[in-house]
């Protein structure tokens, strides 16, 4: 193999200079191409089936290592990184629930009411998508495949940016004191 090309963790060919120049896998996880039968019952049944595998993904994490070739340690570790800033995250917004519950006792009980449950809501939806999209970049690294594809991170902004407009506006009117 030249040198100025190298495989990549990805499972394609890389130039030296980072431009893809080989082939690419399709029908996997966050490729664009699902990998679905023609017959549409047998992917429903297909679907149900990949969310309960993985599903126990979740709470048997070794048994990802069984499928696929180990990836640099580095890609996983990354991946936990990741992994431990969502749940970080879902945290701070459980805590901001809690706070806003806790500190705000002269907000209208119904806005305070809906504010605390959007962001326990939020929290607890943050570090359950954090496992399941630690479990897809795993299986995507070991299968060569492209990593998975998300929306979270932009609906959860919009919610976050939502509740922080509304706040402003609450405090602006003076409905907090």
């Amino acid at each position: 193999m030249p040198s100025s090309r190298r495989r990549s963790w990805s499972g394609g060919w890389r130039s030296g200079r980072g431009r893809r120049t080989g082939w690419r896998r399709t029908g996997g996880c966050g490729s664009g191409t699902p990998a679905r039968p023609a017959d549409g019952g047998a992917a429903v049944s297909g679907d149900l089936r990949s969310v309960r595998e993985a599903a126990r993904l979740w709470w048997s994490p070794a048994r990802i290592g069984e499928e696929g070739r180990t990836p640099d340690y580095r890609f996983s570790l990354a991946n936990e990184r990741t992994l431990l800033a969502w749940l970080r995250t879902g945290l701070a917004l459980v805590g901001g629930g809690f706070a806003v519950d806790q500190f705000l006792p002269r907000l209208h009980p119904g806005l305070r009411t809906v504010f605390t449950v959007a962001l326990l809501v939020a929290g607890a939806l943050c570090a359950v998508r954090a496992v399941n999209h630690w479990v897809r970049c795993e299986r995507a690294m070991r299968r060569g495949e492209d990593l998975p594809v998300s929306r979270f991170p932009s609906l959860l902004a919009l919610v976050v940016g939502a509740l922080a407009a509304a706040m402003v506006v609450l405090v602006a009117v003076g409905w907090t004191r």
